[in-house]
């Protein structure tokens, strides 16, 4: 029997390998049903999902609320392109901006697709409202930053895999160090035909690096001061997974929906959503902004088929229900604290386990080891083994990222799974 299971996963792995691009490099498991923190394989083994879609599916697979949604809508109406209006829409933009307090609102469907309209939307306004001279519009990104793979957004990686060969490149943009107020100030004082800033308020990609607790806030001293645009790159940080609604947010106390509270909240002048606006169900994104800025777009100049369609909205509006009626929030800001503390005692007579980082449910652990070795990725085969999923990320970083809906039961089975795993990998002490 076992011979069987394994023929039948080995069969699907070869079907992609044979008939698919060879773009990713996934953890070998084929996955074949979600509920909740958990996924099954096409053999049935359980395990518990430590990486949600990289933060799409916070409020767990499959949320029984989300896919009613999807049910309902798509028994009725799924798509009229913009060609034309759809009763789903207006509802949709006035729920979505009020949510996270915008004027307006911009849908899209894929993550890169929000930071492409972002960036659209940034030159035009520094061309036409701040008076940059036509075609010299630049924007300022972090080193080290993730914001997709299309043709502009890799001309402005630092990621050598992902830009090289892809030429030619699109210019306008200038790279600072992450977390290094002092390099934007420099670039601010030192380029007047700087539009925006474009910044992940923690590098997900990049290992959950988390910055010092006022850069986002000097960030956007810095921004105010030079007349240049904050645009916050939230697809992956986003709705609810750092503990707060929004990374920008900093560590917030709100008990219920986002209080925008003085002390810790930043607002951006664009903030860009993706992946968790659906619950992972679908493919949303939006880029949100107040008129002053959204209308400098005007009929014809930017879109999309899908767009804003019926059935995408009517699944955003449940998944960010769910987001504040369950409190997945303040569940993430309590158990991701949690999860740190408890690493941490690990790490204290670790060898192999360098530190954690992160803030709420979004964390990472440095792997004792160099960027180029395989230890991470055998970790995360032994986690697979014994029954969680997650993944590395350049090479000796391990992310942590599970759905939003799990229980501190759930959450400290996982950490002894974590615990557990490491020790097979500790050298042997004299």
């Amino acid at each position: 029997m076992e011979s069987i299971q394994q023929s039948k996963e080995q069969h699907l792995l070869n079907l992609e390998h044979r008939y698919g691009a060879h773009d990713y490099h996934p953890l070998p498991v084929v996955l074949a049903r979600g509920e909740g923190v958990f996924l099954w394989d096409v053999n049935e083994k359980k395990y518990y999902d430590f990486l949600s879609a990289y933060s799409a599916v916070n409020q767990g697979h499959c949320h029984p609320r989300i896919i009613k949604a999807l049910h309902d809508q798509s028994a009725t109406l799924t798509l009229t392109s913009r060609a034309f209006h759809n009763n789903k829409l207006g509802d949709y933009l006035e729920f979505t901006t009020d949510y996270f307090g915008f004027e307006s609102l911009l849908p899209m469907n894929t993550g890169a697709e929000g930071v492409e309209t972002a960036i659209k939307i940034t030159r035009k306004w520094g061309h036409t409202i701040k008076g940059i001279p036509e075609g010299q519009a630049q924007i300022v990104v972090c080193d080290n930053n993730f914001h997709g793979r299309t043709t502009t957004i890799i001309s402005f990686s630092s990621d050598a895999a992902s830009k090289n060969h892809f030429g030619p490149h699109t210019n306008g943009f200038i790279h600072i160090p992450y977390n290094d107020t002092q390099a934007l100030a420099d670039v601010l004082a030192n380029n007047p035909n700087v539009a925006g800033f474009l910044v992940e308020p923690i590098q997900g990609e990049a290992g959950v690096y988390t910055p010092d607790e006022d850069f986002i806030r000097k960030a956007r001293q810095l921004c105010t001061d030079h007349n240049v645009l904050l645009i916050a790159d939230e697809i992956q940080t986003g709705i609810g997974r750092t503990g707060a609604l929004l990374a920008v947010c900093g560590n917030c106390s709100c008990e219920a929906a986002c209080e925008r509270q003085e002390a810790t909240y930043t607002r951006p002048d664009l903030l860009i959503l993706g992946k968790a606006l659906s619950g992972g169900v679908y493919p949303v994104s939006a880029v949100l902004a107040d008129r002053a800025i959204m209308d400098v777009i005007q009929p014809g100049q930017h879109g999309s088929t899908f767009g804003g369609n019926p059935l995408g909205t009517s699944v955003a509006m449940e998944a960010l229900s769910v987001i504040k009626e369950e409190k997945l929030t303040q569940n993430a800001r309590r158990l991701g604290e949690l999860f740190r503390a408890e690493i941490n005692k690990y790490i204290e007579t670790s060898d192999i386990v360098k530190l954690v980082r992160g803030r709420g449910l979004l964390n990472a652990i440095v792997i004792n080891d160099t960027e180029d070795s395989d230890t991470a990725w055998n970790i995360c085969l032994r986690f697979r083994d014994n029954g969680l999923l997650a993944k590395p990320t350049h090479g000796n970083i391990i992310r942590f990222a599970p759905p939003l809906v799990i229980t501190e039961e759930q959450l400290y089975d996982c950490i002894s799974i974590i615990t557990t795993t490491l020790k097979e990998f500790e050298p042997e002490k004299e």
